[in-house]
């Protein structure tokens, strides 16, 4: 049984019916619209952030889920698939996890209106049921995505991150849509309880610890999802390029920012900057944080009764480290 499948097992029955809700929470009278998000919803990936939703709801409820708990996985879906949308228009991608990407088939004009309008559906299916707790809890992920993402722009222009910076980058560009999720499952089942806070604190730890495994898939041997190199040729800065900046030598360090900024399309030299970073301690330093975050998550997880879903959240938390890809 493959781990994903595992984690499912205790709300299989739920996400089969947040399918068909989300299906329905997409439809429009508008051909061409309904054309689009069939494509979309059609082409979905691994769905870990309702699977996050509900894990949470059942575990903090002894197994209950309610009608919010559909609707506030659905708006994540909508308001996430929106800005996936966008992110494709943006970094003019022509793919979107094996597919072509909504702008390559039907152009950026109508991907942007379809953003949109995926984005006020979300809206709106919070509003119409007066789910403002769970709007907010979304409405500030959303926010904080977009600052993450002009933060990262920001500082690599520079290349001046230091490590406080990159969590902060990463926090909110990655580990607050997790860390939503999460609060949102607890909310929708025990609104303003103890739960809401410590569960979004539990997603944005996992966050914090899927990110970096990001950044270490760009050290691999092998492809994994991104071709090696591609984060250093793109100037972005992760942890392990971080840590063996610091913690050069003026000569290297200078080396290093020159490869980087001017040589960054050089294969020869983006493997040497590989080499250097993987010999001067920079991937076992990101592997270490990236463990300290997910024991911490672990440990919140420890403070909730034994139970299937508490299982597969700690399942989840593990794969988030161990997956391939």
């Amino acid at each position: 049984m493959k781990v994903v499948e595992q984690i499912k097992a205790p709300i299989a029955f739920e996400m089969e019916l947040f399918e068909q809700k989300f299906q329905l929470s997409m439809s429009s009278k508008v051909a061409l619209l309904n054309r689009i998000t069939h494509y979309i919803v059609n082409r979905k990936g691994k769905q870990m952030r309702p699977m996050f939703v509900f894990l949470v709801a059942k575990m903090v409820s002894d197994g209950e889920v309610s009608e919010r708990t559909y609707r506030g996985a659905s708006v994540i879906e909508l308001i996430h698939t929106a800005t996936l949308v966008h992110d494709d228009v943006v970094d003019d991608s022509n793919r979107r996890r094996g597919f072509f990407s909504v702008n390559a088939l039907w152009k950026n004009k109508i991907a942007v209106l379809i953003g949109d309008y995926l984005l006020s559906k979300g809206l709106l299916l919070s509003i119409d049921n007066n789910d403002f707790d769970l709007l907010k809890i979304i409405s500030i992920a959303v926010r904080e995505m977009s600052e993450g993402e002009l933060l990262q722009i920001e500082k690599a222009r520079k290349l001046d991150i230091t490590e406080e910076v990159y969590y902060e980058i990463i926090r909110q560009k990655t580990a607050t849509l997790i860390a939503a999720c999460c609060s949102l499952g607890a909310a929708s089942v025990k609104p303003d309880s103890q739960h809401v806070d410590v569960m979004r604190k539990f997603g944005e730890l996992i966050g914090m610890a899927f990110q970096i495994k990001d950044d270490l898939f760009d050290y691999g041997e092998t492809q994994i999802g991104k071709p090696t190199g591609i984060d250093i040729k793109e100037q972005k800065m992760t942890l392990p390029l971080i840590y063996a900046l610091n913690n050069a030598n003026k000569k290297d360090k200078k080396w290093l920012i020159n490869s980087i900024k001017n040589h960054n399309k050089n294969t020869k030299r983006v493997k040497e900057v590989i080499d250097f970073v993987k010999d001067n301690g920079g991937l076992d330093y990101a592997i270490s944080k990236m463990k300290a975050f997910q024991e911490e998550a672990l440990q919140l997880l420890r403070n909730y009764p034994d139970s299937e879903y508490r299982d597969s959240l700690e399942l989840m938390v593990n794969y988030v480290i161990d997956r391939k890809k």
